[in-house]
């Protein structure tokens, strides 16, 4: 199965720079711990958690959260240190 990254549809301001989280499925961890993880290091609530992990899981890769670069490099680097994969993409 060919894994693809899923965006939400946001309205930008021209001009407004913004950079997406990604997080990738593995097959190492487990539920409970991606959704704790992006309610403590991205700020999610439980259902938003819950919601991004399970298309995760489904479709490989799903933008958890969108904004500057600098931000979202430190979440970034906080869910790789926790054991889940991410990147951000300008």
């Amino acid at each position: 199965m060919k894994e693809r990254t899923l965006h939400k549809k946001r309205d930008l301001k021209k001009g407004e720079e913004t950079s997406s989280l990604i997080l990738y499925n593995d097959d190492y961890n487990t539920f409970d711990h991606v959704i704790k993880s992006l309610v403590e290091v991205c700020g999610h609530d439980f259902v938003q958690a819950e919601q991004c992990a399970m298309i995760v899981h489904y479709h490989g890769s799903y933008e958890i959260k969108r904004g500057s670069a600098e931000v979202l490099t430190s979440m970034s680097r906080s869910l790789n240190e926790r054991g889940l994969t991410s990147r951000v993409i300008t």
